[in-house]
């Protein structure tokens, strides 16, 4: 057990992991939940930046948000995949949370401005409704907002950030869990250029995509096949397919009890959907 241990602490060293955002953010949360502090990170501005840093063989893998429970799916991640043949290896979900801090001493009277992701304070609205004083600014990140006080000493300016930039960052938490709804989900893809092969009995959920005939029950013959093979669609997300007006790429989770039913519905998606891929085979994280 020691050698496993000491072993699986040097193959996370040596791995490189590529998050949008930097340390403190809810994609270094996911990294830390999966691979432990020794992981070595890329820290990316976009996820663009994120898929060019696995491409080049700056990262051997990529943590990357695809879709919010409150806000939906994050449309442009589906193509960077696909255009990019980045392999989906697996996946995971963290709680999100939304904490007010600032410098060390600082009370809510003495806020000014609130700085984060657009997204962060919007899911805020209603708490800072009680202060229409307080001025909200959206800015690209809740983790460097959080660090950009702490560097510059930033007085009457609050973020909007994970309780772990607090710690990171030498921040106080002014007010705690201060998001609308409190069963706010993401959820993450773990990608790559390779397809990290996995033993087939750890395998029950897959990410495809595949385009239908644009022809009267082309889409429902293709979703029938899936239920006829004992799959259960979770997720369907429609994108349209550039410089094709009106047609409609399909990205679409499926989940399955037996490996082999999964692959028999492969087999005959390949010959009734065009362009059929699969993007990434993987344990449900949800189970």
């Amino acid at each position: 057990m020691r050698d496993f241990f000491f072993a699986y602490t040097i193959n996370n060293m040596n791995k490189k992991i590529a998050i949008q955002g930097i340390k403190g953010s809810n994609h270094y949360q996911v990294a830390l939940n999966t691979y432990g502090d020794e992981v070595q990170l890329v820290e990316c501005d976009s996820f663009s930046n994120l898929v060019s840093k696995i491409i080049l063989g700056h990262a051997d893998q990529g943590i990357m948000a695809i879709e919010n429970s409150i806000a939906g799916s994050i449309i442009p991640n589906y193509n960077l995949i696909y255009d990019n043949k980045l392999h989906i290896n697996g996946e995971s979900y963290l709680d999100i949370h939304h904490n007010l801090m600032a410098c060390k001493g600082s009370r809510l009277d003495d806020i000014k401005e609130v700085h984060s992701h657009p997204m962060a304070l919007l899911q805020c609205a209603d708490f800072f409704k009680n202060y229409p004083k307080i001025r909200l600014v959206a800015d690209v990140d809740t983790a460097a907002t959080s660090k950009r006080i702490q560097d510059k000493n930033l007085k009457h300016i609050g973020a909007l950030a994970p309780k772990i930039a607090a710690n990171l960052y030498d921040l106080e938490i002014i007010a705690e869990c201060i998001e609308t709804t409190n069963n706010n989900e993401t959820r993450f893809f773990f990608v790559s250029k390779e397809d990290k092969k996995k033993d087939a009995s750890q395998i029950d959920k897959a990410s495809l995509r595949f385009i239908a005939d644009h022809k009267r029950g082309s889409l429902a013959a293709i979703l029938n096949v899936m239920s006829d093979c004992q799959l259960n669609l979770t997720k369907i997300q429609s994108l349209p397919v550039l410089n094709t007006p009106w047609k409609y790429a399909f990205f679409v989770d499926v989940t399955f009890e037996a490996y082999a039913h999964f692959k028999k519905a492969e087999l005959l998606l390949e010959i009734m959907a065009q362009d059929f891929i699969v993007l990434g085979e993987y344990k449900n994280a949800k189970l």
